[in-house]
C-alpha cells in the first residue's frame, strides 16, 4: 500500500470501528461514511436515517434519490469514493424523536471531522446540507437556512447551503421556488465541470 495511504487507512479504520456514543444509539454504532483522499465534492450531510443505517450505505433512501436529481449524477458516480466522499455530521442514527430523526450526537464531529476534512487534498467544493451541517461550515453566520441558501452565491463554489434532500422538506421547496430554478441549473453544471 503506498505509504501516503497509511494514515488515511488507519484513520478510516478507527472511524468505522468507532463507539464513542454506543450508550446513546438505539441501533447500535454502525458509522456510514464514504471518503478517499482523491474526492473532489464532498457533500456534509446530517446523520443516517433508520433505513441508512440498516443498509450501511449513505444516502441509500429517498433523500439520496432527490440528492443525485439535484446534482444531476447517477448512482455509480455517486458512490465513487474517489469522485465524492459523504461525511455526514454524525456517522451513525441517532434515534427517532417527535418530529424527526434526532440531531447527530455531536461527539462524532468533535472526534472525527477534522482529521478526516484533513485528508482530502483534492476538495474542489463542500455541498452542505442542512441546519447541523452548515453550523460547523459556515461557523457564526446565523442566518436561518433559507437566508443562508438564498445568498448560495457568497462562497460558490467551495461552498455550497443546500436545504436536506429529505421529503420532509417538500413543503420548504414549494414555498422557495427559487431553488430549482436558479440554484439547481448551476450546482448540476457545476458538479458537472469538476467531475469530468
Amino acid at each position: 500500500m503506498d505509504s501516503k495511504m497509511m494514515p488515511f487507512a488507519s484513520l478510516l479504520s478507527d472511524v468505522q470501528a468507532c463507539t464513542l456514543c454506543q450508550a446513546h444509539l438505539p441501533l447500535g454504532p454502525r458509522p456510514v461514511l464514504q471518503i478517499h483522499p482523491s474526492a473532489r465534492v464532498l457533500i456534509a450531510g446530517q446523520a443516517p436515517g433508520r433505513k441508512v443505517h440498516n443498509s450501511g450505505v449513505p444516502f441509500d433512501d429517498a433523500s439520496g434519490d432527490r440528492l443525485r436529481t439535484w446534482l444531476g449524477i447517477t448512482r455509480e458516480v455517486f458512490y465513487d469514493p474517489e469522485q465524492i466522499a459523504i461525511l455526514p455530521m454524525g456517522f451513525c442514527f441517532p434515534g427517532t424523536g417527535k418530529s424527526g430523526d434526532l440531531p447527530p450526537r455531536p461527539e462524532c464531529a468533535a472526534t472525527w471531522r477534522q482529521p478526516l476534512l484533513d485528508q482530502l487534498h483534492n476538495l474542489e467544493t463542500t455541498l452542505v446540507l442542512g441546519t447541523y451541517a452548515q453550523v460547523y461550515h459556515f461557523g457564526n453566520d446565523k442566518r436561518s437556512l433559507t437566508e443562508r441558501v438564498k445568498t448560495w452565491r457568497t462562497h460558490w463554489p467551495h461552498l455550497v447551503p443546500l436545504p436536506h434532500p429529505s421529503p420532509r422538506n417538500n413543503l420548504w421547496l414549494r414555498r422557495n421556488p427559487w431553488f430549482e430554478a436558479e440554484l439547481l441549473p448551476s450546482l448540476k453544471q457545476g458538479i458537472a465541470e469538476i467531475l469530468q
